[in-house]
């Protein structure tokens, strides 16, 4: 009897260890380590089959969430790929309201198209702000993309020399959420200029754009230099937007202070 049970549980181990395995081949993975989990876990035999079988529906959603979300925040390139919302710092005097934020982050921004424009000193916090509401659309699942305009001019000249401006146009016109980061940092050429209105035309009403600056928007205009192209873009951008004006002292300098007062040593 003893030697016959044996038998049994000795197949029934290999069975599930061929079924694990099969799981995995079809890229299962959460079902798979779900099964896993439930073989070492003796609660599960007061469990139905309906019941387990339900529980490893849900870690293999869970499992690819997570595999999902992971993709979209790599191919974001986030220059703060660990800023969330839930961090956001509201002390007084940075001129955010964190039920602002938070109601503009679970809205619909997203799937409707609007600009959220970002303004404010230097240090202020901008960046890292475009970048948690960002991270936030991905935790949603939508695609995002972070582009310094800066840098970008020069990346739009290579781009249009080896004939992948239109490809990258594309991808750009597809991404749910586009931050444009140090937006009026620095003048722009002619070039830039038509290649950020075909950028943003793109967009205007269908994906959401995220914009930070230094200049107030009543400067935007002055800065992009062509009337008519200024106006076009400013005129898509305008449509639908939601604009966070920050305030207060650099957070690069209170950081540098507080790294200097740690450095500090007390004689013992």
């Amino acid at each position: 009897m003893c030697v016959a049970l044996t038998t049994i549980n000795k197949k029934m181990r290999m069975m599930m260890h061929t079924t694990i395995a099969q799981l995995r081949s079809l890229k299962l993975d959460g079902f798979a380590t779900g099964l896993e989990d439930q073989l070492t876990q003796s609660g599960m035999a007061a469990l139905s089959f309906e019941e387990r079988l339900a529980l490893l529906v849900d870690r293999e959603i869970y499992c690819r969430n997570d595999r999902k979300l992971a993709r979209l925040l790599k191919n974001a390139h986030l220059k703060y790929a660990q800023a969330a919302i839930e961090d956001i710092d509201t002390r007084a005097g940075r001129g955010i309201d964190r039920r602002e934020v938070m109601s503009l982050a679970l809205s619909d921004w997203v799937t409707a198209g609007h600009s959220v424009l970002i303004t404010g000193p230097t240090g202020a916090g901008k960046s890292w702000l475009a970048c948690a509401l960002a991270q936030h659309a991905c935790r949603r699942g939508y695609s995002a993309m972070y582009q310094r305009v800066p840098r970008l001019q020069e990346e739009l000249r290579i781009r249009h020399g080896s004939g992948a401006f239109g490809k990258w146009l594309l991808q750009m016109a597809k991404t749910d959420v586009l931050v444009l980061d140090d937006w009026g940092m620095g003048a722009i050429d002619s070039a830039t200029r038509s290649d950020l209105l075909e950028l943003i035309d793109d967009r205007a009403a269908n994906r959401a754009t995220i914009i930070t600056s230094q200049l107030p928007v009543e400067h935007w205009h002055a800065w992009i230099g062509d009337a008519t192209i200024a106006d076009a873009i400013l005129d898509r951008l305008m449509q639908h937007n939601h604009r966070l004006t920050l305030t207060g002292d650099s957070l690069r300098t209170e950081r540098s202070k507080t790294k200097k007062k740690e450095k500090i040593i007390t004689p013992s």
